[in-house]
């Protein structure tokens, strides 16, 4: 009984392994899935769109279209589509797939799945043996960001990635804790990349002075406003003596005074 009750359990191991080993697809599968325009020919027909209505609207090779349900349930199973009876519609997560949903998250996705972003993660091995201080040095033969600036196309991906994870968590911050800017004269977001952050901060706060504090490729084309401005300069080096300093990563924002540091989780609550 208990070798049975054993290869049970390795049985559940493998297939728990073997999802995570094949966890790749999912990212690529999306990728696919906006490229194709799947995504929106599904939200422009109104309603639960067939198999071969979908079939029909995707520029693909007509041999090819029998795999497209192959795709479809993989998404779906994987939560990006809801598969009916009368065909398949978008869940609330795939919404984020829409190219006209202001909170889409197609930069992001296009970022992680880029073939310069994932080549380090081949290069783990290699680099825990090493003296590089990241794998990307392993990978490119120079750090991110020095890669970024030589290499323009990869840094706007980059920034457009950023600047649209900052959309649904600027919406957030501006409603729920828009207090915490209220008492201040002067804050300057480092790191902030395009500055899609602080320019919402800056609309909503016309008295506060905000600075963008990024790498000189990343602000040198960036167009001040009436409160808005960008200086170029490395975080490590130097941060400009601003009355608050704002750090976001990741959903987390930190807001960092004289007197106080304020957390905010654009997933959970405020604590300071």
């Amino acid at each position: 009984m208990e070798k049975v009750e054993n290869l049970v359990e390795l049985r559940e191991a493998q297939d728990y392994a073997g999802s995570q080993i094949f966890n790749f697809r999912k990212c690529a599968s999306l990728k696919c899935a906006i490229e194709l325009g799947i995504p929106d020919v599904i939200a422009q027909h109104g309603k639960p769109i067939t198999l071969s209505g979908l079939i029909s609207a995707l520029p693909i090779n007509p041999s090819k279209s029998i795999h497209i349900h192959r795709l479809m349930r993989f998404l779906s199973n994987a939560g990006f589509f809801v598969r009916q009876n009368e065909g398949y519609s978008l869940s609330t997560t795939g919404r984020l797939l829409l190219k006209n949903e202001p909170f889409n998250m197609r930069a992001f996705l296009y970022y992680v799945s880029d073939p310069i972003a994932l080549k380090p993660w081949n290069f783990l091995t290699e680099w825990f043996k090493n003296d590089d201080p990241s794998p990307f040095d392993t990978a490119h033969g120079k750090n991110f960001w020095s890669y970024a600036a030589a290499e323009p196309q990869f840094g706007k991906i980059f920034n457009e990635a950023m600047a649209g994870d900052s959309s649904l968590i600027v919406e957030v911050v501006m409603t729920q804790c828009k207090s915490v800017f209220e008492d201040l004269t002067s804050l300057v977001d480092v790191g902030g990349g395009t500055g899609e952050f602080v320019k919402a901060i800056a609309q909503n706060f016309p008295n506060l002075e905000c600075l963008v504090c990024d790498l000189p490729h990343v602000v040198s084309n960036q167009q001040r406003t009436e409160n808005l401005d960008f200086v170029a300069g490395n975080m490590l080096e130097m941060v400009p003596p601003d009355n608050a300093i704002l750090l976001k990563f990741n959903g987390e924002e930190w807001l960092i005074g004289k007197e106080y540091t304020y957390q905010y989780n654009s997933f959970d609550h405020l604590e300071s």
